[in-house]
């Protein structure tokens, strides 16, 4: 039980820096939408989307071999080396970016403007510079560091967006001839989005400034093609999983029969809104992949580990399940996130989206089988699948379907990579998961769900909507306290209460 409340006082700090971090960004949900017409909002989610896509690229797999690498290695030879390769790509990738930057903002649909694509390639540039330093923290064990950098730095781009987006016009407004209003354009407010974020990965940068210059120009050749041999696969696997993730809306774009190019804009940015709303899964994917991937390699060592893993993941999985019914009951609260009324229709698709990020963080959780035994090709090759099938639906959907081809396609794919990484990482590196009662759970809280959904729609009830909700929710907390009595008896706070 030591290893677990290890792990889940790592989880809650690197939990908290990214729960409170996304949490402050996703705030920026009603703001922009508020702000931005629902074109522009679409605008915005296609470079949101072709970032990460990129950033795959300049990383190039670094972060998890340098995990990995520190556990037989020297770190500071292994951080040494990770750090000059890392500063290397991403000048010569930005460059290139920058180089071909009309063709990129083609290939989004953006060609009208450029000029985003050069701050993108600044923002994945400065990001992929933080890329070690931030993996570093971790190692060390430094969560604190590691979740006051990350706050302030959103933070700073919540105030940057005010600024530019809201004091700005105001001042425009009241001073047509003054200062600001020689450098402020009204109808370039997407822009502003960018240069805010830009400010932001400059300021994160400069904040971890003392562990980025912490490195020795000692470039060790034969670590570093070791370390890329063992990282290529792990890039690939992260295409792979951008096109799964987030690459949807840039296919919406592509594919979109909704009319006119503004229609299609608005198709994304209705789709990039909604997505928003499965922020609570993805927040703890994020914040375990935080906490328990330097966790589990630590772990790898002890003879207990599977057993370790196996308790790991039902805990995840309950967690998952109970934010699952905890948006998906309330849905009518969080909507109210999205400002704009037109982009509720997309609503009807959070659920396919919640349920196909609980099987991305499930298959996260099973990946340690191909990390651990240096077999990271399995993860290119079950990712790869995955992109394929997101491929396949998109293109044949899209034009019919429009984005809910898109959330079903992220489901079919994260459940199809959730259950090859399974059956194939059991026969690799067998791990005593309860899958039976795990699925259990899993479909139990959909039942819920669907059960909650007709009730209401046939009566129709605000006080029956929000009562109903908090009663199936509160019946199925007490079922799984009550199916998982002793181990929750074993935690340090509930347990006080269970015994």
């Amino acid at each position: 039980m030591s290893s677990i409340k290890k792990l889940a006082g790592q989880t809650v700090w690197y939990g908290a820096s990214s729960i409170v971090a996304r949490f402050i960004n996703y705030l920026l949900t009603p703001y922009l939408t508020l702000k931005l017409t629902t074109a522009q909002y679409g605008e915005q989610v296609l470079v949101y989307s072709f970032i990460p896509f990129m950033n795959i690229l300049f990383t190039h797999g670094m972060e998890t071999a340098f995990f990995r690498f520190t556990q037989n290695r020297d770190k500071k030879s292994v951080y040494n080396t990770s750090s000059i390769s890392l500063i290397f790509s991403s000048l010569l990738l930005s460059l290139l970016l920058i180089v071909f930057i009309n063709p990129a903002a083609k290939l989004i649909r953006l060609e009208n403007h450029p000029e985003y694509i050069l701050l993108a390639a600044l923002i994945i540039g400065l990001d992929a510079l933080t890329t070690i330093p931030f993996a570093k923290l971790r190692l060390d064990g430094r969560p604190r560091k590691f979740a006051f950098v990350k706050i302030t730095g959103i933070v700073v781009n919540v105030l940057s967006l005010y600024f530019f987006l809201s004091i700005c016009p105001a001042i425009v407004k009241n001073d047509p001839q003054g200062f600001i209003a020689t450098f402020y354009k009204e109808d370039w407010k997407v822009g502003y989005v960018f240069v805010a974020n830009f400010i932001q990965a400059l300021v994160t940068l400069l904040l971890l400034s003392k562990e980025f210059l912490g490195f020795k120009f000692k470039f060790d050749k034969p670590l570093w093609r070791t370390m890329i041999i063992y990282a290529l696969p792990i890039m690939i696997a992260g295409f792979g999983g951008m096109i799964n993730e987030t690459f949807d809306r840039i296919m919406l774009g592509w594919w979109s029969t909704a009319g006119s190019e503004h229609a299609i804009k608005e198709q994304v940015g209705i789709y990039g809104a909604v997505y928003k709303l499965s922020i609570l899964i993805t927040l703890a994917v994020q914040a375990f992949r935080m906490g328990a991937e330097p966790f589990f390699f630590n772990q790898s060592k002890s003879d207990n580990a599977p057993k370790i893993y196996a308790r790991v993941m039902k805990f995840f999985v309950i967690t998952l399940c109970l934010m699952f019914l905890a948006v998906v009951l309330y849905m009518n609260i969080w909507k109210q996130f999205i400002q704009n009324p037109k982009m509720w229709v997309g609503l009807s698709v959070v659920p396919i989206l919640l349920l196909a990020n609980m099987f991305l963080g499930i298959y996260y959780n099973l990946s340690i089988w191909y990390k651990l035994g240096n077999k990271t090709m399995a993860g290119a090759y079950i990712t790869l699948i995955g992109a394929v099938v997101t491929l396949v639906i998109n293109y044949l959907f899209i034009p019919k379907f429009g984005y809910t081809a898109c959330a079903w396609a992220t489901f079919a794919c994260y459940g199809l990579m959730m259950v090859i990484s399974y059956f194939w990482g059991q026969k690799n590196y067998p791990v005593p998961y309860a899958w039976k009662k795990l699925l259990a759970y899993i479909i139990l809280a959909v039942m819920i769900y669907t059960a909650h959904y007709y009730i209401t729609k046939y009566f129709p009830n605000v006080w029956l909507y929000y009562i109903l909700a908090t009663v199936l929710f509160a019946m199925y907390t007490l079922f799984i306290l009550k199916v998982e009595r002793r181990e929750f008896q074993r935690m340090p706070v509930i347990g006080k209460f269970l015994k």
